[in-house]
């Protein structure tokens, strides 16, 4: 499914143009400037716009030998895009770049990057944004509190969000996202599991079309804390939060253990799990369709997908990276686009 193209802005002669993407490089000593090449060589239907270094773009596509054309974004619709070709809306690194060599110096740079993505969007200049990958570690060493991209666009839209990655059979969304693991019980709450399900359900409804999502909710202790014996959190948060939900129309499956939850005749029954911690649900996904996932961030008043992966220091520069997820996520965005309706509205 891709999106269709819509009426252009004013001043666009009335032209049909493509959904516009900003497109975040990520850290820009790692792959994110080399997929952003990969991508544009694709024959993805989409206004890419690259929110990145024009220069940096340019040395990542000479290590992959692609031709890329690089346009200055002009804000204007677009009714074609050749391939090969990029426009950009360039931000400038802080500091020169050594492939595979972190610079808490270009911390900066990430988050001006990340920062005009989120707030296009906002104004109405991009119909989704879709990222490469950051190093959290770099950014904190620049005395810039960061914990993810999905905290990030949070915290700028002012709004609850749920991290979820999806491959093409199945969904996997997070109560929690980047914390330790000493800290998951506690921030698991009431209050909280209740608006993490709730977001979950609409997404799933108003842009995957599923009219009365299932959603499997795993427990946090091992066997779904066996009665109580494994840990009390099950008993205590867990089921009175999903009693109150199905009693207001939810079809939630749960709490179930983790680790038979992901067995083919389980997931028959849903269309998405809910994991209590990152390491619980996404090692299993990933497992299963690692290059073919996508992270989504619902919740956001705009469509936010990313990469599966991390930066990948030790292929930076070789002209070795797999674009694969990136193409994956851009994909996804359109699909998203197109199912919220014409972009623009």
């Amino acid at each position: 499914m891709t999106a269709p193209p819509t009426k252009a802005a004013p001043g666009d002669a009335g032209l049909l143009r493509l959904p516009r993407l900003a497109i975040t490089a990520g850290e820009p000593a790692g792959i994110g400037a080399e997929l952003l090449a990969v991508l544009a060589a694709s024959d993805v239907a989409a206004d890419l716009v690259a929110i990145a270094d024009p220069d940096l773009l340019m040395r990542a596509a000479a290590t992959r030998r692609l031709d890329l054309r690089l346009d200055a974004d002009d804000g204007r619709g677009l009714a074609h895009r050749g391939p090969g070709s990029l426009r950009c809306r360039a931000v400038p690194l802080r500091a020169a770049v050594r492939w595979g060599h972190l610079d808490p110096a270009n911390a900066a740079y990430v988050i001006e990057s990340l920062a005009e993505a989120a707030d296009g969007c906002r104004d109405g200049r991009y119909d989704a944004i879709v990222t490469a990958p950051v190093h959290k570690g770099v950014i904190n060493d620049a005395g810039v509190a960061f914990s993810g991209h999905t905290e990030f666009f949070a915290q700028r839209a002012g709004v609850e969000v749920v991290m979820m990655l999806a491959t093409p059979t199945l969904r996997v969304a997070l109560a929690t996202t980047h914390l330790p693991l000493a800290a998951v019980p506690a921030a698991i709450t009431r209050a909280s599991l209740q608006e993490t399900l709730r977001i979950l359900h609409a997404d799933l409804r108003s842009k995957f079309g599923f009219a009365e999502p299932r959603i499997a909710v795993l427990g946090l202790n091992p066997h779904a804390g066996e009665g109580g014996h494994l840990g009390r959190e099950e008993i205590e948060v867990i089921t009175p939060t999903l009693e109150a939900l199905r009693a207001a129309g939810m079809q939630l499956i749960g709490p179930l253990p983790a680790d038979t939850a992901f067995v083919p005749r389980q997931l028959a029954q849903c269309d998405a799990v809910l994991a209590m911690y990152h390491d619980q649900g996404l090692p299993v996904l990933k497992a299963q369709g690692f290059g073919d996932a996508v992270n989504l961030t619902l919740g956001l008043p705009y469509v936010r997908t990313s990469v599966d992966h991390g930066t990948a220091l030790d292929l930076a520069g070789s002209g070795r990276a797999d674009a694969s997820s990136l193409i994956a996520a851009t994909r996804m965005a359109l699909r998203l686009v197109a199912r919220r309706g014409s972009p623009g509205t």
